[in-house]
């Protein structure tokens, strides 16, 4: 079978726990091929892929975002609509809830091109009654231009090649969810989403932090990033989260419940069960994996340290992972560990995180969002007692669900410095404490989150998605 996973803003070109689980998942199932769509942010990422693609990657289509700011119009003449398309072109502006299949049929087959349509006195008629009925009091050329580029990526990825295959499996809602569900009907195959966190939720939260976004119409974006989701979730036969929690949250916004699977991380134990412990040499390693981007919260990691430092001499931080993804704020956190006087602070860059582990006693996680972080399960897996925020379903992974192994780290709130200050130092007062907590995590994985395990559920949700889609069920 021909499998098109659709990634958007990670594999092949970024690094991260998204973008290992998709190279997991393509070697642990030999028996397929794999199509890779990749939405990228800039074209100079083509073809720079952090991953040595595995074998049974027949093809990798990119297509990058900022291409579309260099497309330019057909020349055609007047864009004619019919009723319906036009009807369901201000629901889409609106972000309500427009008929997606005219929306496909409309932008996705070739019949409407979006700089054509975006430049067109259709659009501009649309746009007009949007804002005259829902903005009345926004500034109508600042309300333009702002949806205009809302709505460009989305219309120009649709606008794209689709390269066919047996099943389409979105690996987040977005714009990966729609182009997903636009190929699924193109080609009419069956159509899978897989959620690691929860799309919308994430963006929402990185909308109203932003200052890209005049406050303005920020409510305006995050509605839009809805009705993407929606699209998603309706278009899916099959939909999966990583855990409980996430399947509760994706009903409430508007996923069937009758569509869910909940399929948990699974991590290589053969691999990480067999990292040794640290040999005690005088220093408490604290190894934290992750990519250097806001979401991780490197910064208030750093305020941790530094209380930590002020009480505790023999400490060290090992900040691991890539730092390339985004470098002003890589080259903020630089500049706040020097201000902090950390010297105990260490960016590694992008290693082998299981030989890496070997010099670490317990792992760190300061997310402000995650699903199931695969680096706390990893680091679980050799034995490594963890202090994480309680995000996704990190407080599952650090007291369980009722398995008997015992706690496996602490878990406290995200953003709270003080709080994880003091975890840190509880671990690094008492290594035997370090090594029981350390102990009950192992089992824990072991006994849970094992790859065979995941990859046996996701071919079990693959046919299932097969067979909804054959006997018309699900969408």
């Amino acid at each position: 079978m021909k499998i098109c996973l659709i990634c958007e803003g990670s594999y092949p070109f970024v690094a991260g726990g998204v973008s290992s689980w998709i190279q997991s998942m393509i070697k642990g199932m030999p028996q397929h091929e794999f199509v890779i769509w990749a939405i990228g942010a800039n074209e100079s990422m083509k073809g720079k892929y952090v991953y040595e693609l595995p074998p049974n990657v027949v093809h990798v289509q990119e297509v990058f975002l900022d291409s579309m700011l260099n497309a330019n119009r057909t020349g055609r003449k007047k864009i004619r609509l019919n009723q319906q398309q036009k009807k369901e072109i201000v629901e889409l502006i609106r972000c309500a809830n427009p008929n997606w299949k005219v929306i496909f049929d409309t932008f996705a087959k070739g019949n409407v091109n979006p700089i054509d349509f975006l430049l067109d006195d259709s659009f501009l008629k649309a746009l007009k009654q949007v804002c005259r009925e829902d903005y009345p009091t926004f500034p109508f050329l600042d309300y333009f231009w702002t949806t205009r580029s809302m709505f460009l990526p989305i219309l120009y990825l649709l606008h794209t090649d689709f390269p066919e295959a047996d099943l389409y499996h979105s690996i987040s809602c977005g714009y990966a969810g729609i182009i997903a569900a636009a190929a699924a009907q193109k080609f009419n195959k069956p159509y899978m989403l897989t959620e690691h966190g929860i799309y919308t939720r994430e963006r929402e939260e990185e909308i109203l932090r932003s200052k890209w976004v005049d406050p303005a119409y920020k409510n305006l974006w995050i509605k839009m990033f809805y009705m993407f989701s929606r699209c998603a979730y309706d278009n899916a036969q099959t939909v999966t989260s990583l855990f409980q929690h996430a399947s509760y949250l994706q009903r409430e916004l508007g996923c069937d419940g009758a569509k869910q699977f909940v399929i948990p991380n699974g991590v290589n134990t053969d691999l990480f069960g067999k990292v040794p412990l640290k040999e005690p040499d005088g220093w408490v390693d604290i190894g934290a994996v992750v990519r250097i981007v806001p979401i991780k919260d490197i910064k208030t990691m750093l305020f941790a340290f530094s209380r930590v430092c002020q009480d505790v001499d023999n400490v060290r931080l090992h900040i691991i992972g890539p730092i390339e993804e985004y470098p002003e704020y890589y080259q903020e956190c630089v500049e706040l560990k020097e201000q902090l006087g950390l010297e105990n602070a260490i960016f590694t860059g992008r290693v082998k995180t299981w030989e890496y582990l070997e010099k670490v006693d317990f792992t760190l996680l300061t997310s402000i969002s995650e699903g199931m972080p695969l680096a706390t399960l990893e680091g679980m897996a050799a034995g490594r007692a963890a202090v994480t925020t309680n995000v996704g379903c990190c407080s599952e992974l650090i007291h369980g669900t009722g398995d008997g192994f015992g706690e496996a780290g602490f878990c406290v709130p995200a953003m709270d410095q003080k709080a994880m200050a003091e975890a840190i130092m509880k671990l690094a007062a008492d290594p035997a404490l370090m090594r029981k907590m350390g102990d009950a995590g192992k089992k824990r994985v072991f006994a849970s989150f094992q790859q065979p395990d995941m990859l046996r559920k996701y071919q079990q949700a693959y046919d299932v998605t097969i067979s909804r889609h054959a006997n018309g069920r699900g969408v």
